[in-house]
């Protein structure tokens, strides 16, 4: 009887040691896979390749809406308006019948952005090619905007470089100074007032390349929300995942 016994004893534990070793490694390939943020039927060159064409896609779009004539300026989200550290001038300059110059003024401005906003796609696509598998997967997992963060972080400092030539070119053309210039001029007369001088080409390029994000974050948002606005099949798959509950 101890004969039989023990044999079967053995095969007993023996197979409750496999089944807890199958169950552990269960447990570690389920941590690996939320650790890694991978999601079944995607590889990783499967999320990058689809968050590269969305990021070409979103930052083409937006650096086309926004070198668009009024892409800027009739849009409320990213107009430029006159600076506002120099609020009391606009007021001053409105009250005493220059409206029509302080308008005027707040348009070359803006369409000193439209102009320079045409080179943005190729900087935002030089940048797509930088990104690495830990760069996707975080930012498939992230938020709306993740990809926006994205190229924030790696284009700001290009775009000012870049933009920057092309707004002082934009702001001679239409003769911004003949607009801010009289103005200030003007203002900087009254006694007891602290002159003005203002950066126009600097204001015009923080703004110009703050207004650009806006507009890629929200193509972005609209790939991410919206399947119709994927164009390629392998933009489909990734944020198809996404969309799949089952998958997450």
């Amino acid at each position: 009887m101890k004969k039989i016994l023990l044999p079967s004893l053995a095969f007993v534990i023996i197979l409750v040691a496999c089944t807890d070793l199958n169950k552990t490694v269960n447990d570690i390939n389920k941590q690996i896979t939320t650790t890694t943020g991978n999601l079944p039927g995607l590889s990783n060159d499967d999320i990058v390749s689809g968050l590269k064409d969305a990021l070409t896609q979103g930052a083409t779009k937006a650096a086309q809406r926004g070198s668009a004539v009024d892409g800027f300026f009739k849009n409320p989200k990213i107009h430029i308006p006159f600076p506002p550290t120099v609020q009391n001038v606009k007021d001053w300059a409105i009250k005493f019948g220059m409206q029509s110059q302080v308008d005027k003024f707040e348009e070359t401005l803006n369409r000193a952005a439209e102009a320079a906003a045409k080179d943005a796609a190729g900087i935002f696509i030089d940048a797509v090619k930088t990104m690495t598998v830990t760069d996707g997967l975080s930012i498939l997992k992230g938020a709306d905007t993740a990809a926006t963060h994205f190229l924030r972080e790696k284009c700001t400092s290009s775009l000012n470089v870049k933009f920057k030539p092309t707004i002082h070119n934009a702001t001679q053309q239409v003769k911004l100074t003949e607009y801010w210039t009289p103005i200030t001029t003007a203002y900087n007369k009254i006694p007891g007032h602290t002159a003005v001088n203002t950066d126009l080409d600097q204001y015009v390029d923080d703004r110009a390349v703050d207004g650009i994000f806006k507009l890629v974050g929200e193509e972005e948002t609209n790939i991410r929300t919206n399947p119709a606005a994927r164009a390629t099949d392998m933009m489909k798959k990734v944020f198809g995942s996404k969309d799949n509950p089952h998958n997450q």
